[in-house]
């Protein structure tokens, strides 16, 4: 049947599948909508921020 060390190598191949596929999805999904939003806030706040200074030099 099956050996001890080769259920503890199944074990980790599990594991580091599994660690792999939330890696990927976190690298092609969550990550780029969390950049997207940050530098979409960022333009608001720069867009903000020049027209209170046009309104207090006007």
């Amino acid at each position: 049947m099956f050996e001890f060390d080769q259920y503890l190598g199944f074990i980790l191949f599990l594991t580091i599948l599994t660690i792999g596929f939330w890696l990927l999805i976190f690298l092609t999904a969550i990550l780029p909508y969390w950049i997207s939003g940050s530098l979409k806030e960022r333009l608001r706040e720069n867009k903000k921020r020049k027209q209170e200074q046009e309104q207090e030099s006007a």
